[in-house]
């Protein structure tokens, strides 16, 4: 599968593993690497080579598929991981948070049925059963999401002030008003084109304001076609986003005004903060 999808295999979702510890507060494995020893290692001589060895061809490529794998270690052994990391899981999914986020926030589901671990989602949501439970899975974790919007920026948006103003009385009113929608607020989605080898799926607020968000396939492949929305499947067999590569060359169009910046990354990415700081007070 071509690797051209939102986040680079070398800044993909989440790595293969950074816990340092389980929830008993065990030590646990980590696939963190000492920067002052690969530092050190670099400036030992090496003879000059114009091309790679089939070696080392062979080394990167099986370094990109363990990268393109790293959430299988979620999928396999949630419960050593912190609650920073695995927010909750059962038999069916784990619920994690992005490591790489793209948003202000940014979770991923992962199913743990075996048969769809490696199935890509347009074929995997063939099958509506296990469509509608991926659904159901979804919406209960986009429910969680919008509670963490809330209370992240409640206190900024003036959508909010009714429903705070009847918290602070004494004492609280008994019918709160209903605030702000926040699941509105939220995205849920995949990507036509996965960059990671196990199916997830993408649960983000619609900001996208994030340091992680670094170049024009992290904004596009969520601010184009090529991001599908959940509720859009199945898809029908003649739907272009079955053919997403170019969406990821669009012009970079701002996902709030719509404004377009053609190729220039870091007028967008100025324009994208100023967009966040008003999308809060809403």
């Amino acid at each position: 599968m071509a690797d051209i999808s939102g986040s680079d295999a070398s800044d993909a979702e989440a790595p293969v593993a950074t816990v340092t510890s389980n929830e008993k507060g065990t030590p646990a494995e980590t696939g963190k690497r000492n920067a002052f020893t690969e530092l050190m290692s670099s400036k030992t001589k090496q003879p000059k080579q114009t091309e790679p060895t089939k070696q080392n061809k062979s080394q990167k490529l099986g370094s990109k598929f363990k990268i393109r794998d790293g959430l299988g270690v979620y999928i396999e052994r949630p419960e050593t991981f912190s609650s920073s990391v695995v927010i909750y899981f059962n038999d069916d999914f784990v619920a994690i948070n992005d490591l790489y986020p793209k948003s202000s926030l940014h979770l991923l589901l992962l199913p743990r049925d075996p048969s769809k671990f490696f199935q890509h989602p347009f074929d995997a949501f063939e099958d509506h059963r296990f469509l509608q439970k991926v659904r159901a899975e979804a919406k209960k974790l986009r429910t969680l999401a919008a509670g963490e919007l809330r209370r992240r920026y409640g206190k900024y948006s003036s959508q909010e002030t009714a429903r705070r103003e009847a918290m602070e009385q004494d004492p609280p009113a008994d019918d709160l008003p209903p605030g702000r929608d926040w699941e509105k607020e939220l995205m849920v989605g995949i990507h036509a084109a996965p960059s990671m080898n196990h199916l997830h799926i993408h649960v983000l607020s619609v900001d996208r304001y994030s340091d992680r968000l670094k170049h024009r396939k992290h904004y596009n492949s969520f601010a184009t076609p090529f991001f599908v929305d959940i509720d859009d499947f199945p898809l029908a067999q003649d739907d272009p986003r079955r053919h997403p590569g170019h969406y990821l060359k669009r012009d970079f169009i701002c996902w709030r005004c719509s404004r377009n910046f053609g190729n220039r990354f870091q007028e967008l990415k100025d324009h994208l903060e100023e967009e966040y700081e008003q999308w809060k007070k809403l």
